[in-house]
């Protein structure tokens, strides 16, 4: 399984997230020191329940816990969108 797709798993299990997706940036960051040093550059859309209540640094918090083995590691880099369902559905084009 490819470093996205295991992101993407993780956080669908430790999130029990409803919506995951996961974008491979490394490429836009050839040449940058964690991409010598094997680390990827990702973005993130997690959709989960448990963001319910919670402001966006506790939100950032649990995805970095559900990433803990992969950040600094795999993960050299990461940005993220955390949304609620509620704010997902929102979101959604009709």
């Amino acid at each position: 399984m490819d470093r996205r797709r295991q992101i993407e798993s993780r956080l669908r299990e430790a999130l029990e997230a409803e919506h995951v997706t996961v974008v491979d940036e490394s490429h836009l960051h050839v040449g940058h020191v964690g991409a010598r040093e094997g680390g990827g550059h990702f973005r993130a859309l997690v959709v989960s329940s448990r963001f319910e209540g919670k402001n966006a640094v506790e939100r950032q918090r649990l995805v970095y816990a559900a990433l803990a083995e992969e950040m600094g590691r795999e993960i050299h880099a990461l940005s993220m969108q955390t949304l609620t369902p509620t704010q997902w559905q929102d979101q959604r084009p009709t």
